[in-house]
C-alpha cells in the first residue's frame, strides 16, 4: 500500500472528531521563521533540559522542581552554565529541589556547548533552528541526535515542537500509520523509515499547504483511539 491523499485523510480525521470546525480546534500551528529566530538561545537549552529530564520520568514531577532548575542552572545562560566546572556541576546533581541525575545533568553544559558552536556560525542558535528547511526536519533531528547530548528519540523533535520550530512527530499513532499502509517497516527510526516518512509529510504539504505540524496532528487524530468523546 500507499499513503493515502491527504484529503483521505482530513475527511476522517474530521468525521471522528465530530466535524471539521472541532478538529480544526485542536490543531496546533507553528511559529513564523521570523518568530522562531527571536526565541532566546537559553530557552534552547532550557527545553531540551526539560525534555532530558522528562523522558523516562513523571512529567508532573519536572514541572513542579521546574522553578528550581531555573535558580540552580542561572536560567540556562549559556556563558555561565559552560563556566560551570566539573565539581561544581556534579554539587549540583546533589541538590533535592531538582531531579537528581548527574547524567542527565551534565547534558546541560554538553548541550550549552553544543549551541554556542551554532552560535560562532551562526549568530544564534534560533536562526539555526529558523532557518532549517522544514523538507528536510530530519536533518534537524539528526543534528541534534549527533552533535547534542540525549537529544536522540522524540526528545529533540519533542522540544522543537514545543518552542514552535515546525516539525512532525512521530507518536505511537503516526507511527502505527505508516507501518499499516507498508510506508516503512521494522524501526521508525530508521534511516530508510525516516526518509520516507519525510517524504510522504512533504507530497502531503504539496497536496494540502499544511504545516508538518497540523499535518501530523491530523494524522493522529484519523486512526488509533482518537474519537471525540461521546
Amino acid at each position: 500500500m500507499s499513503a493515502e491523499k491527504f484529503a483521505t485523510i482530513y475527511a476522517r480525521a474530521a468525521k471522528r472528531k465530530g466535524s471539521q470546525e472541532k478538529l480544526e480546534s485542536m490543531v496546533g500551528k507553528p511559529l513564523t521563521t521570523k518568530e522562531v529566530e527571536t526565541i532566546g538561545d537559553d530557552r534552547f537549552l532550557a527545553e531540551f533540559t526539560k525534555k532530558v529530564f522528562q523522558s523516562g520520568f513523571v512529567w508532573r514531577v519536572v514541572r513542579q522542581k521546574w522553578p528550581n532548575f531555573e535558580k540552580e542552572f542561572f536560567e540556562f545562560n549559556i556563558e555561565k552554565m559552560l563556566l560551570i566546572p566539573d565539581d561544581m556541576l556534579e554539587k549540583k546533581a546533589t541538590n533535592p529541589d531538582i531531579i537528581r541525575n548527574l547524567n542527565k545533568v551534565r547534558t546541560i553544559r554538553d548541550n550549552a556547548l553544543m549551541i554556542q558552536t551554532i552560535q560562532e556560525s551562526h549568530g544564534s542558535f534560533a536562526k539555526f533552528v529558523a532557518n532549517w528547511p522544514e523538507e528536510d526536519i530530519i536533518g534537524l533531528w539528526d543534528y541534534l541526535k549527533k552533535q547534542g547530548s540525549r537529544l536522540g528519540g522524540n526528545t529533540g523533535p519533542y522540544a522543537l515542537r514545543y518552542l514552535g520550530k515546525d516539525t512532525f512527530l512521530i507518536s505511537q499513532d503516526v507511527e502505527g500509520y505508516f507501518l499499516a499502509r507498508n510506508i516503512i517497516s521494522g524501526s521508525s527510526r530508521s534511516k530508510r523509515s525516516l526518509t520516507a516518512i519525510q517524504n510522504t509529510f512533504n507530497e502531503w504539504h504539496k497536496q494540502s499547504g499544511r504545516s508538518l505540524q497540523e499535518m501530523s496532528q491530523i494524522l493522529s487524530m484519523s486512526v488509533g483511539d482518537n474519537y471525540i468523546p461521546a
